[in-house]
């Protein structure tokens, strides 16, 4: 019986090790905040706290004063699933352009404790089906939806800042960007001290077209003295 228990850990932390690996490895080749590291790290301890609360809920069965002590097994792991929500706010950041970024990193992270737990638990196959779909979610149906989703999912997520001397060349900028098919879903103007006009974007274009070649396209407007782009997605 201790043999079989030895080799149930030996299982259960190895198959949380490599689950916790495939999902660490996706993040960490898009060189994201949550890595290879912190998704490992996440995977198996909570498979361990799992662990534990299974197994001292049917070990304290009493106590030696006769005190009946009743424990839920899966205690520990409810604990789990409110704690990790703290690290997956950590890897949500705000940036200047007032644009949340990481949200699937923070996602992937509440994931990867699902999966400890799941281990932890003895639900192999449904945490082998859990990271297979995880990683089809994150990969392989984001780059389906660019050929064959809506315009939107079609379309790359641009910040541009753009100068210009002269607020007549902003009817130019809009006309132009009306030619190459690129979507505008935010548009604002700020007067510069020099009396130039800064124009905020947030644009988008799409996937054939490369981001380098907008920023040259932009660039070449007439009246434009200065870009400034980033790639949002």
């Amino acid at each position: 019986m201790l043999a079989y228990l030895d080799m149930d850990l030996l299982l259960k932390f190895s198959l949380s090790t490599a689950l916790g690996l495939i999902i660490g490895l996706e993040r960490e080749m898009k060189r994201k905040p949550v890595g290879l590291k912190t998704t490992l790290v996440i995977s198996i301890v909570s498979c361990l706290l799992t662990i534990v609360s299974i197994e001292s809920a049917y070990k304290a069965t009493g106590s030696e004063s006769g005190v009946s002590i009743t424990m839920d097994p899966l205690r520990l792991a409810a604990q789990i699933v409110s704690g990790i929500g703290f690290l997956g706010a950590g890897v949500i950041l705000r940036r200047g352009n007032d644009t949340i970024s990481n949200l699937t990193t923070a996602a992937i992270i509440w994931g990867a404790a699902g999966i400890g737990i799941a281990v932890g638990a003895g639900f192999y196959l449904e945490a082998i089906v859990g990271v297979i779909l995880i990683i089809i979610s994150v990969e392989l149906i984001p780059t389906i939806m660019t050929f064959i989703g809506p315009k939107p999912l079609r379309e790359k997520e641009i910040s541009l800042e753009i100068v210009v001397t002269e607020k007549k060349e902003m009817e130019t900028i809009l006309d132009t960007m009306n030619e190459k098919k690129v979507s505008i879903y935010k548009f604002r103007i700020r007067d510069l001290k020099d009396g130039s006009h800064a124009i905020h974007l947030k644009v988008g274009i799409p996937y054939k077209m490369k981001t380098t070649d907008f920023y040259y396209l932009v660039c070449t407007i007439r009246g434009v003295k200065h870009v400034d782009l980033e790639r949002l997605d």
